[in-house]
């Protein structure tokens, strides 16, 4: 996907999983799982050990409308592996110009991370296509709407205190879509290798997204 195409998939799915894990053999049934929950849009953290690698060889299994990218990036040089061995967008969680401009100038999304008014101005100016509020649970929803009053041309995702049954609150605030970690993929889960789990989750939070209730009978 060209970055138009990928910031209207983005939009339209609403959800980003934020994928951090210690064992890179769970990569493959992670992704395999969001995608069967209805998940379409995930991030593997460059806190993953290899992720570089492992955004290289899922190439050879990455289900068919998944859309793949990088968190956690933090330099110029990362961003451009990344992009190369297959992120079709590039997360940071603070403002930092060259990245911004490293995902622009390959024609992916960029997501800058910032937390006040004129950080989240700032990275917007800079070419931030979406711009992540992080940490979002300190802030919470009544800050996303006092912030979209006198700015509504932004585009705003929360990362962090984001659940499975809040996503839709969050959208009405005001943000585009969510980014969602450990709400979705737990430590526990992980441990326990229960990608069934993970599967059920997903497809809670993607129901509420959609606003439907099949998954809270």
């Amino acid at each position: 996907m060209n970055r138009t195409e990928s910031i209207r998939f983005i939009l339209h799915h609403k959800a980003v999983a934020v994928l951090r894990f210690d064992d890179p053999d769970c990569f493959k049934p992670l992704i395999e799982a969001l995608y069967k929950g209805g998940i379409r849009v995930a991030e593997i953290t460059m806190t993953v050990p290899g992720a570089i690698g492992l955004l290289e060889d899922s190439a050879s299994y990455l289900p068919d409308g998944m859309l793949l990218g990088v968190g956690s990036v933090i330099d110029k040089d990362t961003a451009e592996r990344a992009i190369n061995a297959g992120a079709e967008f590039v997360v940071s969680p603070i403002v930092k110009e060259e990245v911004i401009r490293a995902s622009r100038n390959r024609d992916k999304v960029v997501m800058a991370g910032a937390f006040t008014p004129t950080e989240i101005q700032h990275a917007w100016e800079l070419g931030s296509d979406i711009v992540k509020v992080f940490p979002a649970n300190i802030l919470g929803m009544d800050f996303f709407k006092a912030v979209k009053a006198p700015l509504p041309h932004l585009q705003l995702m929360p990362t962090g205190g984001v659940s499975l049954t809040n996503g839709r609150d969050w959208l009405k605030a005001g943000a585009c879509a969510v980014g969602i970690g450990s709400a979705l993929v737990s430590s526990e889960d992980l441990r326990d290798k229960n990608y069934t789990s993970v599967q059920k989750k997903a497809a809670i939070l993607v129901d509420n997204l959609q606003n439907r209730e099949d998954h809270y009978e």
